[in-house]
């Protein structure tokens, strides 16, 4: 595949009916937090909050999701958005 990868053409599929954004990475500079850290204190796979950070997710996981809600004192409505 020219320009990318299977997976990045995956995720960003056109959809009349919107899609999940993750707003990990807005979330992580506003508290300067890095991927490396949050890895740490969550014990997540840095690979796994990678794909979070850059919104790279197909499924979200309820167990990550919570443990980085906790980690981030924050709700999951600030970590996750339906977008038309």
């Amino acid at each position: 595949m020219k320009g990318g990868n299977l997976y990045s053409s995956i995720v960003y599929l056109d959809t009349k009916y919107g899609r999940i954004t993750c707003h990990l990475k807005e979330i992580m500079q506003e508290k300067n937090i890095s991927l490396y850290r949050l890895s740490n204190i969550s014990n997540i796979k840095y690979e796994v909050i990678k794909r979070y950070y850059d919104d790279l997710v197909l499924r979200y996981d309820s167990d990550i999701l919570a443990k980085l809600c906790f980690c981030l004192e924050c709700e999951l409505s600030s970590l996750l958005q339906y977008e038309k």
